[in-house]
């Protein structure tokens, strides 16, 4: 047989064995278009997904979450900690229990941003001043945020009691802290 002959045939077995292999598996491999209906379980449908912030829950706004420790806001999507510490720190003593805080077997806390911190007031009430259906066990005045103000050692920090939002130095003072996970952590590599 000759070296084309040879050439030619090894060819036309190429094409036969891939035809023969393949095919069927590129035959069964599916549409690419969903079925109509309703969605597939891997799917989330609208209701799942998190509202943008410019929506707001009037009723049903806190799930709970972590064996009950923590809080889901659905207005938000952060997770906060229901049952912070009663007692008052430092900003660094604050920043230094958010990282290290393990609820509900989770970590990856920090402390609140101001515009986090805030977004639990509700302007028309006082004492406290967050949503009536709240979840959180016990609300005390001022809290630390990570947001600095003219330098890293002035913090804006949020009144939970009457949605006041004042600075102070991280020197000297000392606030509660309310940890959260999720969205945008501290301003400054403090």
């Amino acid at each position: 047989m000759s070296k084309k002959r040879r050439s030619i045939l090894a060819g036309k077995l190429i094409a036969v064995l891939t035809v023969t292999l393949f095919l069927p598996v590129m035959l069964n491999a599916g549409d690419l278009n969903p079925p109509p209906g309703a969605p597939a379980p891997t799917m989330k449908t609208l209701d799942q997904i998190p509202p943008t912030w410019s929506q707001k829950i009037n009723q049903g706004r806190f799930v709970e979450t972590f064996a009950g420790t923590a809080v889901l806001d659905k207005e938000t999507g952060l997770v906060w900690e229901r049952y912070p510490i009663t007692s008052t720190m430092t900003w660094n003593e604050a920043n230094i229990r958010c990282i290290i805080l393990n609820k509900g077997g989770r970590k990856g806390w920090h402390l609140p941003t101001v515009q986090q911190l805030a977004s639990l007031i509700e302007p028309l009430n006082n004492n406290p001043a967050l949503p009536n259906d709240h979840p959180f066990s016990m609300v005390f005045d001022r809290y630390w945020t990570s947001t600095a103000i003219y330098s890293p050692d002035i913090k804006w920090t949020v009144s939970l009691y009457d949605g006041n939002i004042l600075n102070y130095s991280t020197i000297g003072w000392s606030f509660h802290v309310l940890c959260v996970r999720g969205g945008q952590t501290n301003d400054y590599a403090d």
